[in-house]
């Protein structure tokens, strides 16, 4: 394989983030490009692996959102397909897919994070008492079908607006978790493989100010008015902190190659691990492919090196 592999780069899948995961894909073939890869591009909805094998390409590049395309479904697939890709096995995507299995890593890892359970649709009461709370599905990401309740009112609609929901999707799993709210939110880029002897690097925190209550589907993909700030002004030791906690989730879940880890900041200075992404969007709002700007590395450059990282070519 050659200092440019060519790359099979997919797009698309069953999920319900399938419309970023269209705009990531392209926006990911077209550096891929510019870097001097030959790319072949493909939108894909559940293909088998019969279909996969027979589309060209030295490395796979999955730019896919949610439960099959990014926790390990696809996943599975690559590594029977037996090519190289970019992204974590299928074990850790499910792992950093089920946020209560990461938030149990991170408790053993010493990493703060919000309380939280599973919610059982038979309840009508809070199971965590008071608000404020969240409640949000395990499995998803792109902060598809979440709720923050400040009230009991806002407690009850979120209750059969959520029962609604798992009544169109029955395996559909949410969870309950302990609100931090009027914190600020921050997010951390890490790039390169946990067990490599040169390590994982985390790169500088950037901080999201939505324009709304919270960075939800809109925020983050569709609005022009939210306010990302790289690197931003923080109280002493936090920016060590996240860092080294983006690192040690990174590594603890079994990370490779790229992922983002997102951490709340309360009033009092306390850091909060909210999740870990293990497949960062691409678009013109990410945050990942911002941080990596801010060290130096325009898109066509990131994605190269991840391909690299991928095929074995800077282990």
């Amino acid at each position: 394989m050659d200092s440019k592999p060519s790359v099979l780069v997919l797009g698309g899948g069953p999920d319900a983030e399938r419309e970023v995961s269209l705009v990531s894909s392209r926006a990911v073939a077209s550096a891929l490009q510019h870097a001097g890869h030959a790319v072949n591009y493909q939108v894909i909805d559940r293909p088998t692996i019969q279909e996969m094998s027979l589309w060209a390409g030295e490395v796979v590049f999955p730019v896919l959102d949610g439960g099959w395309g990014e926790g390990g479904p696809l996943q599975d697939l690559l590594e029977q397909l037996g090519r190289p890709f970019v992204g974590c096995r299928a074990k850790a995507a499910r792992t950093a897919m089920d946020k209560m299995a990461t938030k149990l890593i991170a408790s053993q890892q010493g990493v703060p994070t919000a309380a939280a359970c599973v919610f059982n649709p038979a309840d009508e009461g809070c199971p965590l008492g008071e608000m404020p709370v969240v409640m949000k599905p395990v499995h998803e990401g792109s902060s598809v079908g979440v709720h923050i309740c400040r009230t009991m009112p806002q407690w009850q609609d979120a209750v059969r607006a959520t029962r609604d929901d798992m009544k169109r999707h029955p395996d559909r799993v949410y969870m309950v978790e302990r609100g931090v709210l009027g914190a600020r939110e921050l997010t951390v880029g890490v790039l390169g493989i946990a067990t490599d002897r040169l390590g994982c690097e985390a790169l500088d925190p950037i901080e999201i100010k939505p324009s709304v209550e919270f960075y939800d589907y809109e925020a983050k993909y569709k609005r022009d008015d939210t306010v990302y700030v790289t690197d931003p002004p923080l109280p002493e030791g936090v920016k060590g902190r996240v860092q080294t906690w983006a690192k040690t989730m990174f590594e603890a879940i079994g990370c490779q190659h790229l992922a983002r880890v997102d951490f709340l900041l309360d009033r009092e200075g306390g850091v909060w691990l909210l999740e870990v992404n293990t497949m960062p969007g691409f678009t013109d709002h990410s945050l990942l492919p911002m941080a990596a700007a801010h060290r130096g590395r325009a898109m066509p450059a990131l994605c190269s090196s991840l391909v690299s990282l991928a095929a074995g070519l800077r282990r």
